[in-house]
C-alpha cells in the first residue's frame, strides 16, 4: 500500500497514491526559476547523502559514467517525495556498500524543467532507470517504494535475474533456501520461452528465481518438457506450469499465475501480509470476519478453506480477525466487531461489496454464494450513513447513500455534488470555497450544492476513484452526469453553474515570456487518488 500512512483498509478507497501532481516551476513573471541558476551549473557530479544530484548540464555525464542509473524526478514541496527520501537515501547507501554497479540519482523537476519535459514527467515522484547510457528509452520503476524494494529491484537488473542451477545438489540447496522459489526448466536457455522467464524474474524481485537446462535436473524433478515450477513450503508444496510448445510463455500471464499461487490458499490479513494480498491482483477477495479469541468462530475456517481450492486465482480467501489487525478495516465495510462472524466478497476493480445473508458457513454454502456473485446474480451491498436531521436545510446539502438518488436525479434541479474523504487534504483545502458556493446559491430554487462522504456511502452506478471528485447532475430526464475538471475556486464554480454545467471558453492568455515549465501550483490542483 502506498501513501497516507498505508492505511489498513480494503484498500483502494482509503489508500492515497504515492504519486502527487506535477506542480510548480514558475517564477513571479512566468519565467522558469531555474533559468538564473543554469549559467552557474557545470557537468560535475555532486552528491547529497550518496545520491547523485543531477541537472541539465551533468545528466549526460552521469549516464556515461554509470551504466545502471535510477533517477528520481521530484518536487521539493511534494509530500510523497519527502516520504520517499529516507528510503531512497538508504537504498543508495546499501547499493554502494555492496559495490554494486547500480547508482541512484535525483532531479528537481520543478527547477530542471527541460529534463522533466524530455522524460514526460507527469507526477511526483517518478523513478526511471537508465541502462548503458541510453537516454531515449528509460525503464519505468515498478518496484515497491521502500528501501528493500528499491535495492532488490536494482539488484535484479545489475546481475542475472535468475540463478543457474547446474546439478541436483545446487538445485536442492536453492529450492530449500527459501519458503518460496521459482525454477524454470528449459531445454534451451537461449530460447524465447527462457527469455520471457528472465523478464518475469526481473520484475518479481521478492521471489528467488532459478533456471535449469541439465538433463539430470529434468529427470530428478520428473519433467519431460519445458516447465516453470513454483516450490513452496506450504499448501501443496509444488505447482507446475508447463510451457505450451505452440504458444510459448506470456510474461503477464505467467506473472499472474505465480502471484496467485505464491499466496497461501487462505491468507490472514495482517500488516505484514497486506502487501502480498493486494499485489497478487486477484479480482475478487472473499473475506471471513471472525474473532480469533472465540473457538467456535475459529472452527468456521474449516469450511472456508474447503471452498477455497476451486476458486484459486479468481477469488482470494482471506481471514480477518476483528479483534486484531482486521479492526482497522471494519469501517470500510460499515461493520463493528459484534458483526462477526460474517462473510463478504469484494470486487477489486470497483470496490463493490457483497454480503452473504445465510447463516451457514459450510463449504457448499460459501461456494454457492461465490458462484452467484461471479455470475452477476447478487446485488452489491451498499453502505449508507444515516442522514443528519438538518441535511436538507443547510446551504450545502449533506447527502448519504440512501438519499443520493432522490436528490441527484431530481429532474427539477441542477445538483452539484462534492464527493470527499474526511482525511483528504485536498478536500479540506477546498472546504471553505464549497461552503461559500452553497451560501451563494442557497436561495436558487433550481440549483442544489451538496456533498457526500464517499468513504461511508456508496452508490450503485457511480464509482469514485479519487478525492475530491465533483459531479454535476443537470435537471431533466436521462440521469446525466458531468464531471467538473476546472480550478477549485468559487468564481470558477459559479461560471460552471451559470453556464449550464460547462466552463465557458476563455481567450488564451499571452505570456510575457515563453513558458517551458509544468505549470504553477495554483493551476495544477490535485486530488487524492485511490
Amino acid at each position: 500500500m502506498r501513501g497516507c500512512g498505508a492505511r489498513l483498509v480494503w484498500l483502494l478507497v482509503l489508500g492515497l497514491a504515492w504519486r502527487g501532481p506535477v506542480l510548480g516551476g514558475e517564477g513571479k513573471d512566468g519565467e522558469v526559476e531555474a533559468e538564473e541558476e543554469d549559467e552557474m551549473l557545470s557537468d560535475e557530479l555532486g552528491e547529497e547523502d550518496g545520491v547523485l544530484v543531477l541537472h541539465e548540464h551533468n545528466f549526460a555525464r552521469a549516464l556515461s559514467e554509470h551504466r545502471l542509473l535510477l533517477v528520481e524526478f521530484y518536487a521539493p514541496w511534494c509530500g510523497h517525495c519527502q516520504q520517499l527520501a529516507p528510503a531512497y537515501t538508504q537504498a543508495a547507501a546499501a547499493l554502494r556498500n555492496e559495490s554494486s554497479l547500480a547508482r541512484l540519482g535525483k532531479v528537481d523537476a520543478t527547477a530542471q524543467t527541460a529534463l522533466a519535459k524530455e522524460f514526460g514527467i507527469t507526477s511526483y515522484p517518478t523513478l526511471k532507470l537508465f541502462r548503458g547510457g541510453n537516454r531515449t528509452h528509460p525503464i519505468d520503476y515498478t518496484g515497491r517504494m521502500d528501501m528493500k524494494g528499491i535495492v532488490h529491484w536494482m539488484q535484479r537488473r545489475a546481475g542475472p535475474s535468475a540463478t543457474l542451477l547446474q546439478d541436483t545438489d545446487t538445485a536442492s540447496a536453492f529450492i530449500s533456501s527459501q519458503d518460496l522459489v521459482v525454477v524454470g526448466f528449459f531445454k534451451d536457455l537461449g530460447g524465447e520461452a527462457a527469455q520471457v522467464f528472465y523478464e518475469v524474474a526481473m520484475e518479481m524481485v521478492d521471489v528467488p528465481f532459478g533456471v535449469a537446462e541439465a538433463t539430470e535436473l529434468f529427470q530428478a524433478y520428473g519433467l519431460l518438457a519445458d516447465t516453470v515450477c513454483l516450490f513452496k513450503k506450504f499448501d501443496e508444496g509444488r505447482t507446475d506450469f508447463p510451457v505450451d510448445p505452440a504458444q510459448g510463455l506470456d510474461a503477464a500471464e505467467l506473472t499472474q499465475l505465480l502471484r496467485a499461487h505464491s499466496l497461501e490458499l487462505v491468507m490472514e490479513f495482517t500488516r505484514e501480509t497486506s502487501d502480498q494480498i493486494f499485489s497478487a491482483k486477484i479480482p475478487h477477495h472473499m473475506l471471513l470476519f471472525l474473532n480469533k479469541s472465540s473457538s467456535a468462530q475459529l472452527a468456521l475456517r474449516d469450511g472456508f478453506r474447503a471452498a477455497a481450492g476451486a476458486f484459486r486465482g479468481e477469488v482470494l480467501f482471506v481471514v480477518v480477525d476483528v479483534a486484531g489487525d482486521g479492526a482497522d478495516v471494519l469501517t470500510f465495510f460499515g461493520m463493528t466487531p459484534a458483526d462477526a462472524p460474517t462473510l463478504r466478497i469484494v470486487k477489486m476493480k470497483n470496490n463493490r461489496k457483497y454480503r452473504m445473508e445465510q447463516d451457514s458457513f459450510s463449504d457448499t454454502a460459501i461456494s454457492t454464494f461465490i458462484r452467484a456473485v461471479l455470475d452477476g446474480k447478487v446485488k452489491p451491498h451498499l453502505l449508507s450513513a444515516e442522514p443528519p436531521e438538518d441535511w436538507d436545510t443547510r446551504a450545502v446539502k449533506v447527502l448519504v447513500g440512501q438519499t443520493f438518488e432522490q436528490v441527484a436525479f431530481d429532474e427539477t434541479k441542477n445538483v452539484f455534488v462534492k464527493f470527499y474523504a474526511p482525511w483528504c487534504s485536498h478536500c479540506q483545502a477546498m472546504a471553505a470555497a464549497w461552503e461559500e458556493l452553497g451560501e451563494r446559491y442557497k436561495d436558487h430554487e433550481d440549483i442544489v450544492i451538496a456533498e457526500l462522504d464517499a468513504t461511508a456511502n456508496e452508490m450503485e452506478n457511480i464509482t469514485i476513484t479519487g478525492f475530491p471528485t465533483l459531479h454535476y447532475f443537470p435537471a431533466g430526464p436521462g440521469r446525466k452526469m458531468v464531471e467538473f475538471k476546472g480550478s477549485r475556486d468559487v468564481e470558477t464554480f459559479s461560471k460552471f453553474l451559470e453556464n449550464g454545467g460547462m466552463l465557458p471558453e476563455e481567450p488564451p492568455a499571452v505570456p510575457k515570456t515563453p513558458k517551458n515549465g509544468t505549470g504553477s501550483k495554483e493551476q495544477s490542483a490535485s486530488r487524492d487518488e485511490l
